[in-house]
């Protein structure tokens, strides 16, 4: 029996015999209702248009339930006329007024249209949790239209009489625009973003603006997420990372215009040094102060064991050659007075003055940044280095393995730690690196275990043995540039090691599954982003435009509903002005990964877990009450 002063407490919320028993058969029914629709995403990088769309077509599950619904009654183009205007209802309205001859009886078969969807897409919560759903100024008109049965003979003219009040008052545009980010809103119950927000597309302030609205999500930080979280730390070596890879992609407006980050000083000092303003010149710079500031931090942390990432000092500045790994290289430099202006060859790792400089700006326009903060403080809320959610585990880059197949042993800050005691060290250390006090030594090794995290050879976000920046910028030879991942990758298909980790972390072999991004699978190749028979999926598919060469496909996302799993194979997105004028959506495969032995319901899932001990106490709760014993309004 729980403590009496337990049940005293649960007997405030539940005074009477009465209200305990509604409460017991309220969540004993929802225990039966199906399981909620989960939708995947991974590695979008800055995407924000496909990203939107995906998210708005819940990867093409609104589709679906208007096959669902509509069957063979209506036509394939009415069909995609019905998806584009759920997925864009304002800009298919504004079409439809210029060109739909009688805009009324096309309000009229629409609406129709769409409270039939609506009744589908809702038809697996509780009426409590649809009428959250509803928009306020809407709720009264939705909830009668979906729940009366028009096909009822005594209700069948009510019914008909809300929709052409609705239109003859002029508000059927608010009520179709309000129908259809319903839709979009129940066919996705909760959404899981695996990592890799930031970086290379243009828009990931826009993708985090869209995600702080949502409805239901976790986040499982990705290496390109860690760095922005690190830079918006104040941390210097993560913010000449962030600016070097903007930089690279073309993407300085993301700073400037997407988050107001001043680049005027480092513009200044690429004109003054390098004699240009360009986004090469740019690029050049702050790479030359990240690898200055990296051979500081190599130096301070040895537990790193990233010696063989000291760069500066192995460049023979008279052969223009430099030695990485024990082989030599030729450096493409014709003058390093030009190329590197700002290396002192007796001492190549030590900031100039004017770098510093520019790095302090730098420092003070990430840290008072509102909108980065805003949105770094909502990763940290809803984020976690890996997720363990509904008996799956999630994470964006790898369990790091030595050769041997077993989890690597990993020193941070002198205790040694691997498997899942590494992520939750590391995740301590990453929300210390934001959270504790400034200037304090945990702050500081907080910030370097987010900038580990982002290059490190054994983080798990990172997996690879090197970031090859300066391979990339200064030897032509690809061959220096070659990154070899951790062991975890070769180890995908081996069922042993894949048990090993869902049983690390707790998860039965024989229901569990891992997923994860990171690496992209390469589908022109032959990668299949399903390994060891479905138990382990990396689900990244190049989301970014400049993958999608390299993959053959733009982006793979998953789909986890209460009859199974099916991954969603997505073709090259044009754009969303395409979509609206032709109902042309994404050209899209479908794989099933699983399909379950019997349909699951909500009493299969994390929530079910909740609810079964929730009505166990209501239970005890009940058996007190009937008992005779009563507790004071202050128990």
């Amino acid at each position: 029996m729980k403590n009496e002063k337990y049940l005293g407490i649960l007997a405030r919320q539940y005074p009477t015999e009465q209200s305990v028993i509604t409460e017991i058969v309220n969540l004993q029914a929802i225990l039966a209702l199906p399981k909620g629709t989960e939708h995947f995403l991974t590695d979008i990088h800055g995407e924000y248009e496909q990203f939107s769309h995906v998210l708005r077509n819940g990867s093409g599950s609104i589709r679906t339930k208007i096959d669902e619904v509509f069957g063979n009654t209506e036509t394939s183009t009415v069909k995609r006329s019905l998806a584009t205007l759920i997925y864009y209802p304002k800009e298919k309205l504004e079409i439809a007024k210029q060109t739909e001859e009688d805009i009324d009886d096309w309000y009229t078969v629409t609406l129709h249209r769409l409270v039939a969807m609506l009744r589908r897409v809702s038809s697996k919560y509780t009426r409590s949790k649809v009428h959250k759903a509803m928009p306020e100024d809407f709720a009264y008109v939705i909830e009668e239209l979906i729940t009366e049965k028009e096909e009822v003979k005594d209700k069948q003219a009510y019914y008909n009489e809300i929709l052409q009040t609705v239109i003859r008052i002029g508000a059927a545009e608010q009520l179709i625009e309000a129908l259809c980010n319903m839709i979009q809103r129940l066919v996705i119950d909760h959404l899981h973003i695996i990592g890799d927000i930031f970086d290379r597309g243009p828009g990931p302030h826009l993708i985090l603006d869209t995600l702080l609205g949502y409805h239901s999500l976790d986040i499982q930080w990705g290496n390109h997420d860690v760095v922005w979280m690190g830079a918006a730390a104040g941390s210097k070596v993560c913010i000449a990372n962030v600016v070097r890879l903007c930089a690279r992609y073309n993407n300085l407006d993301v700073l400037e215009e997407g988050y107001g980050i001043n680049l005027t000083p480092l513009v200044t000092f690429c004109m003054k040094a390098y004699g240009k303003m360009d986004r090469q010149a740019i690029h050049k710079a702050i790479l030359v102060m990240q690898l200055k500031l990296e051979d500081e931090l190599i130096r301070k942390n040895p537990e790193f064991e990233m010696d063989h990432r000291l760069i500066l000092d192995k460049i023979d500045f008279e052969r223009k050659t430099i030695n990485i790994d024990g082989r030599e290289w030729d450096l493409n430099v014709k003058d390093f007075s030009v190329d590197m202006p700002t290396i002192d060859p007796k001492c190549p790792a030590k900031l100039s003055d004017d770098e510093t400089v520019v790095l302090n700006r730098l420092v003070y326009s990430f840290t008072h940044c509102d909108k980065l903060q805003n949105h770094v403080r909502f990763l940290y809320r809803k984020g976690n280095l890996y997720k363990i959610f509904n008996g799956n585990l999630l994470y964006h880059g790898c369990m790091p393995l030595d050769s041997d197949g077993k989890f690597l042993k990993v020193k941070i800050y002198g205790k040694e730690v691997s498997g899942k005691a590494l992520y939750d060290e590391l995740e301590v250390w990453a929300r210390k690196g934001y959270f504790a006090k400034p200037g304090s030594k945990d702050k500081e090794r907080g910030e370097n275990i987010l900038w580990y995290l982002w290059t490190g050879p054994k983080s798990p976000l990172f997996g690879k043995e090197k970031m090859a920046c300066f391979e990339n910028m200064f030897i032509d030879d690809k061959e220096a540039s070659r990154e070899h991942k951790n062991h975890y990758y070769d180890e995908v298909e081996d069922e042993e090691t894949v048990n090993s980790i869902l049983e690390e972390f707790g998860l039965d072999t024989k229901t569990a599954h891992i997923i994860n991004g990171h690496v992209p699978q390469e589908v022109k190749k032959g990668d299949s982003p399903i390994k060891c028979g479905g138990k382990l999926l990396i689900i990244d598919g190049g989301f970014a435009a400049a993958y999608h060469e390299k993959t053959g496909i733009a982006g793979y996302t998953l789909v986890c509903n209460s009859y199974g799993m099916r991954l969603v194979v997505h073709e090259k997105f044009t754009s969303c002005e395409q979509v609206i004028a032709t109902d042309s959506d994404i050209v899209s495969d479908t794989i099933q990964v699983e399909k379950f032995p019997s349909r699951h319901h909500v009493a299969d899932t994390d929530r079910g877990i909740e609810l079964k001990e929730q009505i166990s106490e209501l239970e005890e709760l009940l058996a007190v009450y009937r008992k005779g014993v009563r507790f004071s309004s202050e128990s």
